[in-house]
């Protein structure tokens, strides 16, 4: 019994760290597939920029790195490095 009460608090704890740290937790967002909405949730991305990525995507295909979003009007190195630990070409 003693093995139970021992496990639920493990589990406890590491559910606790997982809410004290979210970027931890947060999902990648793959730059070739997010939706507007999935992107406008970036640092310093909103819907407009968003939009652009989308249709730069559409224009010219999948991106073949993150940093390749740059090449989206708008979108700067400064965006890109705050971000860059969310983002995914996979």
């Amino acid at each position: 019994m003693q093995w139970i009460k021992t496990a639920i608090l493990a589990l406890l704890v590491c559910s606790a760290a997982a809410y004290a740290n979210p970027e931890k937790t947060e999902q990648l967002i793959n730059i070739n597939t997010a939706s507007v909405e999935q992107l406008s949730a970036l640092k310093g991305i909103g819907a407009s920029k968003a939009q652009a990525i989308v249709a730069y995507r559409e224009h010219h295909g999948k991106f073949a790195t993150t940093d390749d979003l740059t090449k989206v009007k708008g979108i700067g190195n400064a965006t890109l490095q705050s971000n860059r630990a969310q983002l995914t070409v996979e």
